[in-house]
């Protein structure tokens, strides 16, 4: 499968009243729902967060987000814009911040459905990992903040 017409797992500042959502996503979407994808941990970072998929077997809490389908038509702009929000060029670029990768997510009811992720690159995976500040349950939203 190429990707094309996956929707997106967004998890941080792209989700629903974050600062971010309504800058890159109004008209953009037709649907947002809530998801969870396993597997993952959630680093906080500069303002915004990194999904790490987890190297851990087990004890990884998984990372609390919204599956997002694109709008008829806007599928491209969509991939474009967010492509560039997370400095994302291309699989295994150098200068890339986040990788996007296809990854299942998990609906409330366990359905598993392949979405694309913007996850931390392997650089910054591998800081974050030695150095980085965990958010318990993988909640931005619901971060301690101050």
């Amino acid at each position: 499968m190429n990707g094309q017409g996956l929707p997106f797992f967004v998890y941080g500042t792209l989700r629903p009243g974050e600062c971010n959502h309504d800058l890159f996503l109004h008209g953009r979407t037709a649907a947002e729902e809530p998801a969870r994808l396993p597997g993952a941990e959630l680093y906080d970072g500069p303002g915004y967060p990194y999904a790490v998929e987890s190297s851990r077997t087990r004890g990884a809490s998984g990372v609390v987000g919204d599956l997002l389908t694109a709008a008829p038509g806007a599928y491209a702009d969509l991939l474009t814009v967010l492509d560039r929000l997370e400095e994302y060029v291309s699989p295994g670029h150098p200068r890339n911040l986040y990788e996007r990768v296809a990854l299942d997510v998990l609906r409330p009811d366990g359905t598993a459905v392949r979405a694309w992720v913007y996850v931390a690159a392997p650089d910054v995976a591998g800081r974050l990992r030695a150095h980085g500040t965990a958010i318990p349950g993988g909640d931005w939203c619901a971060r301690p903040v101050g």
